[in-house]
């Protein structure tokens, strides 16, 4: 017997997900994840610690050279981050 109304299951997880207000959260660790990609191997490498929280990229930086370079360019960060997810989820970015 064929059943009716079946949908994708990621498709239903990702609803799930937002209903539970999980999915812009998922959407943060995915792009913490994706540093690497979006701000290339050599700052990547000279980068401690990153989390993203509620639209903030949190940077844990070792280096003042590094870290005034990047503050320099912080809104080409926040571009780049919110280019690489399609939507505007990044809002500011903190260097320490």
């Amino acid at each position: 017997m064929k059943r009716k109304n079946t949908e994708k299951l990621g498709l239903v997880i990702d609803r799930y997900l937002k209903i539970i207000g999980a999915d812009k959260r998922l959407k943060e660790i995915r792009l913490q994840n994706r540093w690497e990609e979006i701000i290339g191997k050599n700052i990547a490498s000279k980068t401690q610690k990153i989390t993203i929280r509620d639209g903030v990229v949190h940077l844990l930086i070792p280096s003042s050279i590094v870290k005034n370079e990047l503050r320099m360019v912080k809104t080409e960060i926040i571009r780049r981050f919110n280019e690489a997810s399609n939507e505007n989820i990044i809002k500011d970015v903190k260097i320490y």
